[in-house]
């Protein structure tokens, strides 16, 4: 898949990209990147104290963004229920990254192309759905051009799904649901 090295090149010289993900689109960049992370709340028009989420492959890409009991106890992902967890963070888990939040939210994506771009870089990717905060969600290719084409560095090709809307959010200590699933 070209666009995944594309992708990945972009990600891992700074850059921020737009991708398919199990529910929405979503803006993305590394999550060590502060300044692409900041870039990504301005372009979202975000409130850098409510957070980001941190999508990855695999438990093991989480490495030092979530502690290492939080990475053991996250369970397999479901593909047809997306949950979002909020999880106790590592030395790497910055302040840009949670917010004002004491935990930090880490969702093991299932998405295809999502998993790619994380096997690709081998890292979590900062994920926030792409769209402004407070305006609707883009869930087709035509809303995520019309809004961010030539505001991010890259659009990677692909449709979302299988889920429509933003993940379900739980804590993952008590299991506490925080946002249920929009359908």
């Amino acid at each position: 898949m070209f666009f995944v090295t594309r992708a990945a090149d972009v990600l891992l010289q700074g850059g921020v990209i737009a991708y398919p993900t199990e529910g929405v689109y979503g803006l993305g960049c590394l999550p060590d990147e502060d300044v692409a992370v900041a870039r990504v709340l301005l372009l979202k028009q975000r409130a850098a104290s409510k957070g980001v989420i941190l999508i990855a492959a695999t438990a093991d890409q989480l490495n030092g963004w979530i502690t290492d009991s939080a990475r053991q106890a996250l369970p397999d992902p479901d593909p047809s229920q997306p949950i979002t967890w909020i999880a106790p963070p590592g030395p790497r888990a910055t302040p840009i990254l949670r917010g004002a939040n004491a935990g930090i939210a880490v969702r093991l994506t299932t998405h295809p192309i999502a998993r790619a771009l994380c096997n690709a870089v081998e890292s979590p990717l900062v994920s926030t759905s792409a769209n402004i905060s407070g305006k609707p969600v883009a869930r087709n290719r035509f809303v995520l051009r019309r809004q961010f084409m030539r505001r991010v560095d890259f659009i990677v090709p692909g449709d979302c799904g299988p889920v429509s809307g933003p993940s379900e959010i739980r804590v993952l200590l008590t299991g506490k649901v925080l946002r249920a699933r929009q359908q």
